[in-house]
């Protein structure tokens, strides 16, 4: 038994397992899902807003959770976690149990929002008070430093809910929230295994596997599934618990390897579904609706108006996001508050990219400015001083 200790203390090995195994895990269970979900037909039916055209079957989060939650609970056995990290593992466990109920009962019969916001809200306080996992210090971002305990709890609090239904809302394309995810859970991962953080090197890479799994049926025109609410709002926990993760273990991680202002990495690697759902919140909120009803505002769904594929769509998404935080690494040495800077001037210019361009004739072209009459601006500058 020592010998198989030591083998899964290897950070390498254990990389490499965490992956494999839920992957493997999703190739044999969703088939079975896909047929269960067609012969009960629980179906997603095809709206005014939906991105497909004909009944798709949903409760793909329940392969994702089932693959995740067996891998991490076996590897976690197997590498000899402390008690802290075993507190924070089984408060995720239960908060994700929690979530997965209320996202299978959303996906068969619909919620209203408030009750949704009342379980996540629980679930996220479960995680923040049992496990004393929090975001402690702003790290100089603004001149703010150390927090004290109630204003740290209640704003992390307000990061995991943020972010949890943040995916909920880019799940709107074949693809784009599971590739999102997957890259996010890559990035942090990355440095989570550069610190030898064993817990959240477990977490990051099976969520890897497991995403890889579920988008090998995502992405299939034949044997296509959903995640639905149910994997949307698992995934989002997962990645919230791991960006607060990432913030609470060191706001400025320093290693040989790397020196990273944390706070503005974690932006960044989120900055996609964060800017959208902040966006289309703001504008719903301009139109005086709830920021909670649905539209067709969003990024994704300009990116399909300009008539690319699902894939396609996805694939802009991921590589911006990848730009966004090789931009970020790049700018490492700078001032904390000079990158948030950066950072808040780069991400919606290269988000907003989809609009500089129309299709015409079929074919994608850039939209040329209309030319400037200084005679219009005169006269507009006269009439304004009168």
């Amino acid at each position: 038994m020592a010998y198989f200790y030591e083998l899964f203390s290897n950070l390498y090995f254990l990389g490499v397992v965490s992956i494999c195994i839920p992957l493997l895990l999703c190739y044999r269970m969703y088939p079975v899902i896909i047929f269960a979900v067609r012969s009960k037909n629980l179906m997603d039916e095809p709206g005014d807003r939906s991105m497909h055209t004909s009944k798709t079957p949903t409760l793909g989060g329940v392969g994702l959770f089932i693959a995740f939650s067996l891998s991490i609970a076996f590897l976690g056995l197997m590498v000899g976690l402390s008690q802290p990290d075993l507190i924070k593992l089984v408060s995720l466990l239960l908060a994700t149990i929690m979530l997965m109920f209320l996202g299978v009962k959303d996906d068969l019969f619909g919620l209203a929002p408030k009750k949704k916001f009342m379980v996540q809200l629980v679930a996220s306080l479960m995680v923040i008070v049992l496990a004393d996992l929090r975001i402690i210090s702003f790290e100089g971002i603004f001149g703010l430093g150390e927090l004290p305990y109630y204003i740290s709890v209640v704003f992390t609090l307000f990061v995991f809910l943020l972010i949890i239904n943040a995916f909920n809302l880019i799940d709107g394309l074949d693809g784009l929230a599971g590739s999102v995810a997957l890259l996010s859970s890559l990035s942090f991962g990355t440095f989570f295994f550069m610190n030898e953080r064993y817990l959240f090197v477990l977490i990051s890479f099976v969520l890897i596997g497991a995403l890889l799994g579920f988008l090998r049926y995502n992405l299939s025109p034949h044997r296509k599934i959903f995640m639905g609410d149910s994997g949307s709002m698992f995934i989002g926990f997962l990645l919230a618990f791991q960006a607060v993760g990432f913030l609470s273990y060191n706001a400025t991680i320093d290693t040989p390897v790397t020196n990273i202002k944390a706070p503005i990495m974690a932006m960044a690697i989120l900055s996609y579904p964060l800017l959208d759902t902040l966006r289309v919140f703001a504008i719903r909120i301009s139109q005086k609706r709830s920021p909670f009803s649905a539209d067709r505002n969003h990024i994704h769904h300009r990116l399909i108006d300009l008539g690319i594929t699902h894939k396609q769509a996805s694939l802009f998404v991921v590589v911006l996001n990848s730009i966004i935080i090789e931009l970020t690494f790049l700018i490492r040495e700078l001032y904390i508050n000079v990158q948030l800077y950066i950072i808040i001037i780069a991400v919606p210019l290269l988000y907003v990219s989809p609009w500089l361009f129309v299709r015409k004739q079929g074919k994608l072209k850039l939209i040329k400015p209309k030319p400037i009459k200084w005679s219009n601006i005169r006269s507009r500058i006269n009439n304004f001083l009168g």
